[in-house]
């Protein structure tokens, strides 16, 4: 069973839907997703995949992204949007952790999570685990997050190439994860959008059935929605095995701007992807 949200925020320039599917080889839904809209300049939407295999990976999935949206909400705005973010992530881990201490049968739960900010011209990101986001920017597709997997760790370190990171027995054991220690290790990303930008947002049941193109060439020329829905329908189409979440969100405003010549172009090339 499919769950689709859709906001039109289009007066400040952002779209975004997302889907979450069962998939076609299981019947519970350990995944989760959610969004916040806290003005018409500023919008969150988080994904999240509760560890198969454990107790209550569906308790954390959901979990996670409902203190996340609660924290962020409830923090203040003079901190900024990339320390609330972080904040409301560290709350999500701390109630994870604590509700898996006290009850017996959720011991061991945790789960991943990407949440996004976008606000103006800027995508804030907190990650862990190995949901991914992506930013796509006419032809090109680029995974803006690491996967914290020991597949991940591998590739990072040229030990693996990203062919056999896919098919390797390990590309989805967790090194990372929210609810597993007090403190959860938080990456923080930060990186600048432009008009036509599409911020991609899944759980490893998607890219682990489509690759990168695969996943920028279903995305483009559609709506957020109905890329959402193609995402889904494509991979279950290939007999997924696990559950699936996907959100997109696409962005108006102006365009990207021309790089500068020499060492600065290239600085502000690697800072935009």
């Amino acid at each position: 069973m499919a769950t689709t949200s859709e906001e039109d925020t289009s007066e400040w320039g952002v779209r975004f839907a997302m889907v979450s599917d069962t998939g076609t080889e299981r019947s519970d839904n350990e995944d989760a997703c959610g969004s916040y809209i806290e003005s018409p300049s500023h919008v969150l939407v988080a994904v999240a995949d509760g560890v198969s295999g454990e107790q209550g990976g569906e308790i954390a999935s959901r979990t996670a992204v409902d203190v996340t949206m609660r924290a962020y909400k409830e923090s203040s705005a003079s901190w900024g949007a990339l320390k609330r973010l972080y904040r409301a992530a560290q709350q999500a881990n701390i109630e994870i952790h604590d509700r898996a201490m006290v009850v017996t049968e959720l011991r061991g739960m945790s789960t991943t999570l990407t949440a996004v900010v976008v606000e103006g011209g800027l995508a804030y990101a907190a990650h862990v685990g190995d949901s991914r986001l992506y930013l796509i920017r006419g032809d090109t597709i680029v995974q803006k997050t690491k996967d914290h997997t020991v597949a991940g760790g591998r590739r990072r370190l040229r030990l693996l190439s990203a062919e056999r990171a896919r098919a390797h027995p390990d590309r989805s054991v967790l090194t990372r994860s929210v609810g597993r220690e007090l403190i959860a290790a938080v990456d923080r990303i930060t990186f600048p959008l432009a008009g036509g930008d599409t911020l991609l947002i899944c759980s490893d049941g998607l890219y682990n059935v489509l690759d990168d193109e695969e996943l920028r060439e279903t995305v483009f020329g559609k709506d957020a929605s109905q890329a959402c829905h193609d995402l889904i329908a494509t991979a279950n189409a290939r007999r997924t095995g696990d559950n699936l979440t996907v959100a997109i969100v696409h962005v108006s405003g102006p365009p990207a701007e021309a790089p500068a010549p020499g060492l600065l172009g290239m600085l502000s090339r690697l800072v935009g992807r």
